[in-house]
């Protein structure tokens, strides 16, 4: 029964003691689904290594203020990211006279890429689905 309905399973999410956990380990594609907290830091790094307030800027400067990662979220992500292989600390630094040394830097690592690019390919697929829907055809600009 499990095999059937894997691809629908997948994307059930069940909460338990306030944690999100994926019901089944891997999603159609093989990778695991990734948070959207942890999409946007992997995008925000995706060109460039940035510290904490870096990647908070880069996420609401992309997303034209409307997601605000507060810092229990970034830094939760971020810590997350790191225990899973898809962020690294950078020694990279800008400019010594620009930047405070106590910064972090972060850098997307190969597995992170992978995880990026599976996860667009997903987002891609769904908004896809919407066109082909006409979902977004009632939207009027804000």
């Amino acid at each position: 029964l499990l095999r059937k309905y894997r691809k629908t399973i997948y994307m059930v999410f069940r909460y338990f003691n306030g944690r999100e956990v994926c019901v089944s380990p891997k999603g159609a594609s093989g990778a695991k689904p990734i948070t959207s907290s942890a999409f946007y830091i992997l995008l925000a790094l995706a060109d460039e290594d940035r510290h904490g307030l870096g990647i908070a800027d880069e996420v609401a400067h992309r997303t034209g203020n409307d997601v605000d990662l507060g810092p229990g979220t970034l830094y939760h992500a971020i810590k997350k990211a790191l225990e899973g292989g898809l962020i690294q600390q950078s020694t990279a630094r800008r400019d010594p006279a620009d930047d405070d040394p106590r910064r972090r830097y972060y850098a997307i690592t190969r597995r992170g890429r992978r995880a990026l690019q599976v996860e667009t390919k997903r987002l891609t697929r769904l908004l896809d689905a919407a066109r082909e829907k006409n979902v977004l055809d009632d939207l009027k600009p804000a």
